[in-house]
């Protein structure tokens, strides 16, 4: 049964006010910043945090994967799976503050100077449970029968999940390492609890905006910001599609 023209009316007007208030808060930094793209290169500290950032989310991307791979296995083979969901899922509920500063001072009783490395860790350990989902719905698409098609063909363990499992869920792990690296290029009350001396763009603009306000500058790093992010989201979906076609065809 078709909508009546009011109702369709009433619920277009209302799915369009949806959007306006989600998505009309990021045309400002688009529009403010179109004089402070300049300014970017000529900030060494600025510099230095978007390597930082950038270098932060690629070796996320390749940690967060793997880790979020043995957890779905663990979840399938292990005789405890709710266990093992509880283990990975807890960090989303624990709040940013709290796991940072927990963190933080877990690494100061070891002596562990605060580096990239340190931010590398509190990044993937927010990351993963975010990955974990993403590699555990591609698994839950995946046919078991045909692992013990391959077990009947006399393949080993080992060589069943790389020839057979593997290719048909690498979109998941592909959409995991996207999704990694968007929550790690966004990530700032963590990271600013175990940075130390160093700086990523999040990092940067929120100590910048409480100090001197926003300027082109942090508009235009804005809105550059936003276009990576939307450009791994895209990937993201992406690796969804191929994922739902591998499963289909």
């Amino acid at each position: 049964m078709k909508a009546r023209p009011a109702a369709r009316a009433a619920m277009l007007t209302g799915i369009g006010l949806v959007l306006a208030f989600l998505y009309l808060p990021l045309v400002p930094p688009v529009l403010f910043g179109a004089g402070g793209y300049a300014g970017i290169r000529q900030n060494p500290i600025l510099v230095d945090a978007v390597r930082n950032s950038l270098l932060l989310a690629a070796l996320t991307a390749l940690v967060t994967p793997p880790l979020a791979l043995l957890g779905a296995m663990a979840v399938r083979e292990l005789r405890v799976p709710r266990l093992v969901l509880l283990v990975l899922l807890l960090p989303l509920f624990v709040p940013g503050v709290s796991m940072g500063l927990a963190t933080a001072v877990f690494l100061k009783l070891l002596g562990v100077t605060p580096s990239l490395r340190t931010i590398l860790l509190v990044h993937v350990m927010w990351t993963l449970p975010f990955a974990f989902l993403v590699v555990l719905a591609a698994m839950a698409t995946f046919d078991p029968v045909y692992l013990e098609a391959a077990y009947v063909l006399g393949a080993p363990r080992l060589r069943a999940f790389l020839d057979v499992e593997l290719p048909l869920i690498r979109p998941g792990l592909l959409g995991a390492a996207s999704l990694s690296a968007i929550v790690s290029l966004n990530e700032t009350i963590r990271t600013s609890l175990v940075q130390g001396p160093l700086n990523t763009v999040q990092t940067y603009i929120w100590t910048t905006y409480l100090q001197v306000g926003l300027s082109p500058s942090l508009h235009a790093l804005m809105s550059l910001l936003i276009g990576l992010t939307l450009a791994l989201v895209a990937v993201l979906l992406v690796g969804k599609g191929r994922r739902g076609r591998v499963v289909t065809g």
